[in-house]
């Protein structure tokens, strides 16, 4: 291979990029990237620097030192890959021919249909996305996060130690029952509770209400929960001033956040020869159906062993450890036999509880508190399938976690 593209210049597409030099690539490389930022770290976007504690420059990813011979394109996407010149297409206009490709295009944050052309309604997904939100949340006000997922919870939880008056709205009977079971997401999902932050849990959202003479925006029916962008009815602009919910009620907002999750940025690919499904599909390595071409990070359906099915894991330390796999399978033209990746691992911070989880709570059966109260949020808990442990949780454990990661980690590979 003479030049190798890797298109994604975030935590995924850095890793690459370091795999590839670390393994002894020492042709042309190319990095390509959307937004005009070098690469940065995402996790505190909604903690840290939300809160304004952390800046800029804190976010960065690269070294000072750091130099990895790369040709940089940022602020241009990706709109399609040619197999057939064996090149990727960017919207300015270019073409960057390729021997090896490197797919690192992420995820996008899911938007509220309805909600385009009102100001004070955000998501949380960029530097720009963190930048607008905290200029926002610095005037103080009313609070309304869409969605109790992790960036919800982690918003809503910076919000409040600002002083704002925070409201979070989630379509479950349970919040975080997906990623940590019904269970452990009601216990963790109480802290908003404890805290004094309201949550509404079960509750559909209808639209929202804004404009500068109050009109409602209610996106039609089939539209809900999806990632569509149809256009504003015209003429509408202004703020938005509530949030309208399935049963009648609306709650007065002055700033609103969506986070209603992600979806793949795939749709560049459409049309070349790259299986998708829920994301590029991939193997156990990382190869997509097409030689020569890997996936990694969010975009990432990798398959699991394990599982015996394909998962698309969204976590920092995927984005961080599945490259060297994946950069080892372009590599060797998937002569090396794939090794079996840790279980996932991810970490949250919520009104000064650190959470941390490995593992999938949806193949337990079972799952039980080992260690603490769970009135104090300072528990251990450790999921099973037929009594063998598959997930472990921690809340302000961070030293007995560890060790069960650890064992998981090795029981599991």
């Amino acid at each position: 291979m003479r030049t190798v593209a890797v298109v994604g210049a975030s935590l995924a597409g850095l890793s690459a990029a370091r795999s590839l030099r670390k393994q002894g690539y020492d042709g042309r490389l190319v990095v390509i990237g959307d937004e005009p930022h070098r690469p940065y770290d995402r996790p505190p976007l909604s903690k840290d620097f939300l809160a304004g504690t952390l800046d800029e420059a804190d976010l960065a990813l690269e070294t000072d030192d750091e130099e990895l011979g790369a040709e940089w394109l940022l602020g241009t996407r990706a709109t399609g890959l040619d197999r057939g010149e064996r090149s990727v297409r960017l919207a300015d206009g270019r073409k960057a021919r390729v021997d090896g490709l490197v797919i690192a295009t992420g995820a996008a944050a899911r938007r509220l249909p309805g909600a385009e052309g009102l100001a004070g309604v955000h998501v949380l997904r960029t530097l720009d996305d963190a930048r607008a939100l905290r200029d926002e949340l610095a005037r103080g006000g009313r609070l309304v996060v869409i969605g109790g997922g992790f960036i919800g919870a982690e918003v809503a939880s910076t919000a409040h130690a600002l002083g704002l008056d925070v409201t979070v709205v989630e379509a479950a009977p349970t919040p975080l029952a997906g990623p940590l079971g019904a269970t452990m997401g009601g216990i963790v999902s109480a802290l908003h509770a404890d805290h004094g932050v309201r949550l509404l849990c079960g509750m559909g959202v209808k639209g929202l209400s804004g404009g500068e003479r109050g009109e409602m925006r209610v996106p039609p029916a089939e539209g809900r929960g999806s990632s569509g962008t149809g256009a504003p009815p015209d003429g509408v602009r202004g703020r938005v001033d509530a949030v309208l919910l399935e049963d009648g009620r609306s709650i007065p907002a002055d700033i609103v956040v969506v986070g209603v999750g992600a979806r793949p940025c795939v749709e560049w690919l459409e049309g070349s020869g790259v299986e998708l499904d829920d994301g590029v599909k991939c193997g156990a390595d990382g190869r997509t159906s097409l030689a020569g071409v890997v996936a990694v990070g969010d975009c990432a359906n990798w398959y699991d062993p394990r599982a015996g099915a394909h998962r698309r894991v969204e976590h920092w330390t995927g984005a961080r450890e599945r490259p060297d796999a994946a950069v080892a399978a372009l590599l060797a033209g998937g002569a090396a036999e794939p090794g079996v990746p840790r279980p996932p691992y991810f970490w949250s911070d919520q009104y000064g509880v650190t959470i941390q989880f490995a593992g999938h709570a949806a193949d337990a059966d079972s799952v039980t508190v080992e260690e603490g109260a769970v009135g104090d949020r300072n528990v251990l808990a450790v999921y099973r399938r037929a009594g063998e442990p598959v997930a472990v949780l921690g809340m302000n454990q961070p030293r007995l976690f560890m060790r069960w990661r650890k064992w998981l980690a090795a029981a599991t590979s």
